[in-house]
């Protein structure tokens, strides 16, 4: 059996996060970052040993479990805690997808709300520019 590799511990990290309902903001917060400095930190194939032990102690798991986190396997996988003990996470994928489909969803009528509302503006300003002519 070969052993897991440790490349792109950035993915890992949000794999892990992701499975642990745990969103950037909060996981920013913990660590003292900005949620942009999280981002930047899950696209990059290398972190600090330093900065994946302050990470899996946010997370609540050990640091070789992000290590060795396989991502083929997320779809059932055993990760170890900081006390060794098994957190098995069972996910249905499609369910996973219909939730990040209804946040999209969201985010866009969010920006659709806020380009009608910069209309609108626009629209008033307009109006009483050309009352004042």
């Amino acid at each position: 059996m070969s052993k897991p590799t440790v490349l792109h511990i950035g993915r890992k990290i949000e794999r892990i996060r992701m499975l642990r309902g745990i969103k950037q903001e909060t996981l920013a917060a913990t660590l003292g970052i900005t949620q942009a400095a999280v981002s930047k930190m899950e696209q990059s194939e290398k972190v600090s040993e330093e900065k994946i032990g302050q990470v899996a102690k946010a997370l609540g798991v050990t640091s070789d479990a992000i290590k060795n986190f396989d991502e083929n396997a997320t779809i059932n996988n055993n990760i170890y805690d900081q006390n060794n003990t098994v957190i098995n996470y069972q996910f249905n994928p499609i369910e996973k997808l219909v939730e990040v489909f209804e946040e999209n969803k969201k985010l866009y009528e969010r920006l659709l709300d806020s380009e009608r509302k910069k209309n609108e503006f626009l629209e008033s300003a307009i109006k009483k520019l050309n009352v004042k002519k």
